[in-house]
């Protein structure tokens, strides 16, 4: 086996060693190298501490208390790690304590898992160091602990969502030893802050069918812990054809959203659908009742902002999912008029649109839809991109006039009679977008002004 490395990265292995260092490429990249994936990064580890790594590299610097030097060299920023063995993990995130030790062997036996615990030198004409059998593991697709899985967890309580996302995303089996200590000590996930969390999940929710990470973390127990809301959509029957619990129609949903967004969406809106399929029908366990399930999608809206604000998503992303899934329940009838689909236009918000119809698309394929309502979702669709290829008016900034328009026309001054007029406007011309002309909305203002509000 041979492994291509960077001529940066080999540079900094070979100027270690010429200084009478081991050095060695470990941990991630060596896992995706032999996968045949490009590593995004890559680390080297040494047994030289961190002065003497930068008595050999100038241009590196030194700011943290666990061994790692960045080291800069042409055009990669490298980061070189003493060997280092770690005390208790008391927080059960980082370790109370960091020892550098002399021994590649100790170093590769605090790694979370085995293919993650092997170590590749190009010298000589390049070798594998792995302890712990990481490649015999990876080319079984098993995810397994290093050592003791009990004591692994405990040490990092992330290691098992950790495990989770690398089941899921690249499609290996969690070795049976490994599970049953993530199932002992999910617990420990309530520890966990909610970056850490959002860190994993995200990439599990990104990954080609995310269902799999989320069946995998419900029937480990760590979903109960880090989102017990959702946990408890398995308790609740759905009538669908393709589910039979709202966990299971969800999950179904998820996977349909996945594969409905087309080729060049951009990434966020992407994970907006993914995160919305996920939470659309997070309020019916508490909007059951004989098996209808009435204004879930405003109680969901609530849950689905409390979920993603504990796993600390930014603000913008809290709220387009959150009215995506407060919206997803429309329902369309062929004898809407220009003037209803105009209106649905304006609730809904043109950058909103094309994913709540990917939403409501992936919603059907969950839910087992016949035709029918595919048929009458396009048709929908077809409507409101001629409404919207009309360049038709949907807020009031589309208005050929604004309240300093009025202001001066009228002699008011700012306030609510500016405002109420404005709205009156915009109302008038949701309906019969003809009128949308300056001189058009200035009579029709003075109208408006002429009457009392009420």
């Amino acid at each position: 086996m041979h492994l291509q490395i960077p001529a940066d990265v080999a540079t900094v292995i070979k100027r270690l060693r010429e200084k009478d260092h081991e050095a060695f490429v470990v941990g991630g990249c060596v896992r995706d190298a032999i996968r045949g994936v490009d590593p995004a990064d890559w680390d080297v580890a040494t047994d030289a501490d961190p002065s003497e790594i930068q008595s050999v590299f100038k241009r590196s610097l030194y700011t943290n208390r666990f061994g790692t030097v960045v080291v800069r060299q042409g055009d990669h920023e490298i980061e070189v790690t003493t060997y280092r063995v770690e005390a208790e993990y008391s927080d059960h995130r980082r370790p109370d304590a960091v020892a550098f030790t002399e021994s590649l062997q100790a170093d590769l036996s605090r790694r979370d898992f085995t293919m993650n615990a092997m170590a590749w030198s190009p010298e000589d004409g390049g070798h594998l160091v792995d302890p712990f059998h990481g490649r015999a593991d990876l080319d079984a697709r098993i995810v397994r602990a290093v050592g003791d899985p009990d004591e692994r967890f405990r040490e990092d309580a992330l290691r098992m969502l950790r495990a989770v996302r690398f089941g899921a995303v690249l499609g290996f089996t969690i070795e049976p030893a490994t599970a049953t200590a993530i199932e002992r000590n999910a617990h420990l996930a309530s520890t966990l802050s909610g970056e850490r969390i959002q860190q994993e999940l995200l990439r599990i929710i990104r990954g080609p069918v995310p269902s799999v990470g989320f069946r995998m973390l419900s029937n480990l127990g760590i979903l109960a812990v880090i989102a017990p809301e959702l946990e408890r959509c398995r308790e609740t029957p759905q009538e669908k054809v393709a589910a039979v619990d709202v966990f299971e129609h969800s999950l179904a949903t998820l996977d349909a959203a996945a594969a409905e967004m087309p080729p060049g969406t951009p990434s966020e809106d992407d994970l907006i659908l993914r995160l919305a399929a996920l939470f659309h029908d997070i309020g019916k366990p508490d909007t059951h009742d004989d098996g209808h399930f009435h204004q879930h999608e405003f109680v969901g809206e609530a849950i689905a902002r409390r979920i993603l604000r504990r796993w600390k998503l930014d603000k913008a992303t809290v709220e387009q999912v959150a009215h995506l899934v407060r919206n997803h329940m429309f329902w369309y009838q062929p004898d809407w008029t220009s003037s209803a689909v105009r209106r649905f236009i304006r609730k809904v918000g043109l950058e909103s649109i094309p994913v709540l119809f990917a939403l409501r698309k992936a919603d059907n394929i969950g839910s087992g839809a016949r035709a029918p309502r595919m048929f009458a979702l396009d048709e929908l669709w077809l409507r409101v991109q001629g409404e919207i290829h009309r360049a038709n008016t949907f807020s009031k900034r589309d208005l050929k006039v604004d309240g300093n328009d009025v202001m001066a026309a009228l002699g008011l001054r700012p306030g609510p009679e500016v405002g109420r007029i404005l709205e009156a406007l915009f109302e008038r011309v949701l309906d019969e977008p003809e009128l949308n002309e300056p001189a058009t909305l200035i009579a029709l203002a003075r109208e408006v002004h002429s009457r009392p509000p009420g």
